[in-house]
């Protein structure tokens, strides 16, 4: 009797994380229930292992924690935790459950769009405009040159592209992957560098905006040519660029009177926090339907907020939540679709190679000269060509659709993914080796956080040694 009674309780524990709904095409669905206890097991595993991956980038290569957090999400897919414990894997993230985490990633990613917005400094964007023209143009125009110069070759071997893909196409989807900068993660490093208020963080930011609007534009033509028709490029293009007009021209203006409701309140109340994020999920809406992406919706409501009260209060109250828990929603559901080892022979690692070495050449080395010319000291032209070098994972999001839509084969998915990750590591410690040394030595930059807590310990040491 009680071996019986044990055997169920071992049974029901075993089927905690199983499919309890009514059975579809001969397989048993998902219950309600079922997702949420998902949810909450993936949640707490997420965060563990971006903590600790983390602290691990941190303490040991250098890289600020959102790296790490990039890291952690390529380790918790098929390339890593899949690869050697594909059924624990599998349990643990069921195909099921990708849209619902699909949905917390985007809003939380989009969400620290916004809060990066609110720190935009339009005085600078305005004593660097010449410069942030320059580094935008060179962005998009040397990153598409070159991919049309690699791109037939590319063609040639087979599996990397659809098959009957013409060669307009693929030129334009890879000059689209190659042109992108991580938008979020270049804010990410910016903000942890301390670079968030200053005139290189302000242009790189801009720069790197603009560049990732034309590449997701691009992306919305070439879908067209695959069948989803000429209206989707259209409403992606005049949609995008209405919306802009129309926060920059007239929500500004609109937006002024909840500053002043704040600082009549004197704090973000409850009420004025619900009328911020609803106009966020409407900012991220519709971006989102014309078909560019919810970040650059909430990245432009939180440029056009009035500075003042509302923004220390938004900054106060809403970042926690999205940096600790909403992001690394994303991070992880975007390494769930990366699967790294189909780059298996030496031919496709020298591809890869040639990719990654033109990537860099297009970003950092065509940045770095557009802002020479623009007037930019050399130190200061080499900072923003590093941090514009950041792919990160809006390389895979852009790649992930080329997959899904038949645009390229899961060995060029595969590259592009270490193409990301690599240009990503690389950008902190380039940045600092070009720029930021440098800069903290002079007192232009402030110290990092490690270096900051460090000198902060020497000072309690010699103050607490008796004086001689």
């Amino acid at each position: 009797m009680v071996s019986h009674m044990f055997d169920e309780l071992m049974r029901a524990i075993g089927d905690i994380i199983g499919a309890h709904g009514p059975a579809v095409n001969a397989a048993q669905s998902f219950a309600p229930s079922d997702y949420s206890i998902h949810f909450f097991l993936q949640i707490a595993v997420i965060l563990f292992v971006c903590r600790v991956v983390g602290w691990m980038a941190k303490r040991f290569m250098g890289q600020p924690q959102v790296v790490g957090e990039m890291i952690a999400g390529v380790v918790l897919g098929p390339s890593l935790f899949g690869l050697f414990f594909p059924e624990i894997q599998a349990a643990l993230f069921p195909q099921e459950t990708r849209n619902m985490l699909y949905v917390g990633a985007q809003f939380g990613v989009g969400l620290y769009m916004f809060l990066v917005g609110t720190t935009l400094r339009l005085d600078h964007f305005r004593s660097k405009a010449k410069s942030a023209v320059g580094v935008s143009a060179a962005g998009i125009v040397a990153p598409f040159l070159l991919a049309a110069a690699i791109t037939p070759m590319l063609l040639g071997i087979p599996g990397l592209f659809a098959e009957g893909l013409g060669q307009g196409g693929a030129t334009l989807f890879m000059g689209a992957c190659i042109a992108l900068t991580a938008f979020p993660m270049l804010a990410r490093i910016i903000n942890e560098r301390g670079l968030a208020n200053t005139s290189l963080g302000t242009l790189a930011l801009t720069a790197g905006a603009f560049d990732d609007a034309v590449s997701w534009c691009v992306l919305a033509i070439v879908l067209a040519t695959f069948g989803a028709g000429p209206g989707v490029a259209l409403l992606a293009i005049v949609g995008g660029l209405g919306f802009a007009l129309f926060m920059l021209l007239v929500g500004r203006k609109l937006l002024v009177v909840l500053g002043r409701a704040v600082e009549a309140k004197g704090e973000l109340t409850h009420a004025l926090l619900a009328v911020v994020l609803m106009l966020y999920a409407l900012s991220a809406f519709f971006m989102d339907a014309v078909g560019i992406h919810a970040v650059f919706g909430g990245f432009l409501l939180g440029v056009c907020m009035p500075r003042g009260l509302l923004t220390d209060e938004i900054k106060k109250k809403v970042e926690p939540l999205t940096v600790v828990f909403l992001l690394p929603m994303f991070f992880t559901y975007s390494g769930l679709n990366t699967q790294l080892t189909t780059v298996n022979s030496l031919s496709i690692l020298a591809v890869a190679a040639g990719i990654l070495l033109v990537s860099i050449a297009a970003k950092f080395g065509a940045c770095w000269l557009a802002a020479r010319l623009a007037g930019e000291d050399n130190r200061t032209a080499m900072g923003i060509g590093a941090l514009m070098n950041a792919r990160g994972l809006m390389e895979l999001i852009i790649i992930n659709i080329g997959l899904q839509k038949g645009i390229i084969g899961p060995t060029l998915f595969a590259i592009m993914v270490l193409m990301a990750i690599v240009t990503t590591v690389m950008a902190g410690p380039l940045f600092e080796l070009v720029y930021g040394r440098k800069a903290r030595a002079d007192g232009r930059l402030g110290a990092l956080e490690g270096e900051a807590t460090e000198a902060e310990g020497r000072r309690d040491r010699d103050a607490a040694q008796p004086a001689s």
